[in-house]
Parts: C-alpha cells; structure tokens; sequence
C-alpha cells in the first residue's frame, strides 16, 4: 500500500464527492461534501467573510484516506465556542490572535466527525504543521464527537467542555404519548402554547430540498434574514446556499413553514440524517405568542416522531428548553496553543470552567418536566 501523504486544498471543489462523504459512514450533513461546498461556492464561507479554506486530505495512491475541514480565521463569528476572552488577552499581551485555524463545521455548533476517514493522526500532524508554518497562535476543533474528542486530547490539545440542551426520543408513540411522560403542568403549558398558535390561525406546512421552488425559497430566505436584521447584522448565508444545499441534498433539508391566510410568515430550517433532526435557523416577520416555541420545537419533535428519529438538537443555549423536554447533555471542543504562556493561562482556565459546567448540568437535569415513574 502506498505511503499516506497528505495535501492542502484551498476549496472542496478539489475532493471528489464522492470520496469525500465515503469517508464518513454516519452521513452527518454538516461535514457532508454537499454542505461545505454550498458554503463556499454560494459566498458564505469565503476569504471576504473571514473564513479562508484550507483544508487538508490524507491520500494513498489515487484513494482518499482522510480528511478533514479547515478555515484559517479572521475573526470568532459563526462559532458558538466562544474565545473572545482569549483573544481579548492576546490584544492586551502584544499577541496576534488572528488569523487562527478552525476545525468546524460553518455557523453550526453540531457534534460529529471532524478528523474524517482512517487517518486522524495524519491529520492533526498536518494541522498543527500549517499552524506553525503560518506562526499561527491556535488551532481550535469545534464539536468533535467522542471519538475524534479522543485524538485530539492524546495529541495534546487542550478539552474544553460545554452544554446543550437536546429532545430523545424514549419510544414515544406519537406526540401525546411524549405529553403523557411529562408532568401535569407542562402537559398543559404545552398545548396551550400550541392552541395559542393554531387559535391564531396560522398552519404549517413541511418543505423539503425536493419541494424547494424560487418563490418559496425567497420567503424562507425573507424570515431567515429578519432574525440578523433586528440585530442590526448581515445574514451569515446567502440564499444561493440554501438553493445549491437543497439541489445537491435535498433529502437532508427540512423547512416547518409557517403560514397565515396564505402567507408565509415564518419558517423553522432544519437539516436531518439517518438518527437525528437539526434545527438551524429560524426567522419570523410577525410576532405571535408561541410561535418560536411551534416552530423550533414542537414541529421537530412531531417530525422525529413521526419519522423515527432518535434525537433532535435545536441548537445552543436556551434554558426555556429543559421545561419543554429538551435535556443537557455534554459538548466538546479542543484547542491547540502555540504561545506557552497563552496555553497554560488557557489551561489554569478550563480548570477551573470545567466543575462549573459540570454542576451546570446536573443542576440542568434536576429540572426536567419528566414524570418521576416515566
């Protein structure tokens, strides 16, 4: 077998599709070739929004062993691990900060494989030659999963741990059948969040990548937008990223729209594989009671029960989740400090953050609407 060497790319236009999501058995979308080349070609993830491909394959022969995404950073938006203290430190020490390297996948803080295929190590000594090639400060790996989490702490970088907050499902027959495991107060807060919506006229309706028309499209794209534009703030994505994800893969992309008269005035997005659904964004033109709640996370746990998967993860953050069945669960990411001074300030830090999430998260759990005997 031929010797694994490994390459830079500047763009996943330079893997095969194919070769590339061969790598990953699991088929989580967001590491998917469809995925991270509709962020690239459609200008969402370029050199002018701050995120600089470059990305690295293990190749043996003509075959495609591993691989892994890799952004050279400009700035920390679009992460949701946040390091603003450490940059902030940096600034005040004299210590260029940016760019970094990154290890994610884009404007997604979803677990899953980041060090793709059969050569992790390979990987992570490439990543950590280009960071010190470039005299980059830090290379940073956002939401490996266990595995992957696994090669990087044995490889040195340092462990820093998070929550999120995401719905199981424990062999539920149908949404009822979830109510009937809760308590009776959130039985009842539920359904009157859920008739406050529909007593306000307003239906949904699912769209998927195949039913995806321009005119749709451009009403989705509408209340996605809104959301930035009350902050202020340009959307992340554009809506040719949408439009190219949807053509390319369009069984992994779920839209709740939500509509009234005949007008669509908000839409939950979400991306789903084989085990999971996850909700990505959200954007509404009017304000109504509840609907953020119908929209985010009552429609994707009908939609995992109904379409038997195991788990949806609505995103970050978000404590008014625990009462509505959604549980804390760990989240990872790992990071890689050239500067000693700034890794061991770092590390001397995650000591002490560590215990304080732990206690989070048990503190989290003790608060779950669940029925003592369900």
């Amino acid at each position: 077998m031929p010797t694994p060497r490994t390459s830079q790319h500047l763009g996943m236009a330079a893997f095969s599709p194919a070769a590339w999501d061969s790598l990953d058995p699991s088929g989580n979308p967001f590491v998917s070739h469809a995925f991270l080349a509709a962020m690239e070609s459609s200008g969402s993830v370029t050199t002018e929004t701050g995120w600089e491909p470059c990305h690295i394959g293990v190749n043996g022969g003509d075959s495609l062993l591993a691989a892994m995404p890799l952004y050279r950073k400009h700035h920390s938006f679009g992460e949701f691990v946040f390091d603003w203290g450490w940059a902030d430190a940096c600034q005040r020490a004299g210590i260029a900060y940016y760019p970094k390297l990154l290890t994610a996948a884009p404007y997604s803080p979803v677990t899953g494989p980041r060090l793709i295929g059969s050569e992790p190590g390979k990987l992570i000594e490439q990543a950590k030659a280009v960071a010190e090639e470039g005299n980059h400060v830090s290379w940073h790996v956002l939401f490996p999963n266990d595995q992957d989490r696994q090669h990087l702490q044995e490889a040195g970088l340092l462990i820093r741990k998070d929550s999120q907050f995401q719905w199981f499902n424990r062999d539920y027959n149908d949404f009822d059948g979830f109510l009937a495991a809760l308590k009776s107060k959130r039985r009842k807060e539920i359904r009157r969040e859920r008739r406050q919506v529909a007593d306000a006229g307003i239906r949904f309706r699912r769209v998927t990548g195949h039913e995806l028309d321009e005119p749709t499209l451009a009403r989705i794209y509408d209340c996605y937008a809104s959301t930035y534009q009350l902050r202020g703030q340009m959307p992340y994505l554009t809506p040719d990223f949408f439009r190219q994800y949807a053509a390319a893969a369009p069984d992994s992309l779920v839209c709740f729209v939500a509509s009234r008269e005949d007008d669509e005035i908000a839409v939950a997005i979400c991306l789903r594989d084989a085990e999971a659904l996850y909700g990505r964004y959200w954007g509404s033109l009017v304000e109504v009671p509840g609907l953020h709640f119908e929209a985010c996370y009552y429609q994707g746990i009908e939609y995992c029960l109904e379409h038997g998967l195991g788990r949806f993860e609505p995103g970050t953050q978000g404590e008014h989740k625990i009462s509505r069945g959604f549980e804390p669960v760990p989240v990872w990411s790992a990071h890689w400090i050239r500067h000693p001074g700034l890794r061991t300030a770092i590390a001397e830090f995650l000591d002490r953050e560590t215990p304080m999430v732990d206690r989070y998260i048990s503190d989290a759990a003790t608060l779950l609407p669940f029925r003592s005997e369900a």
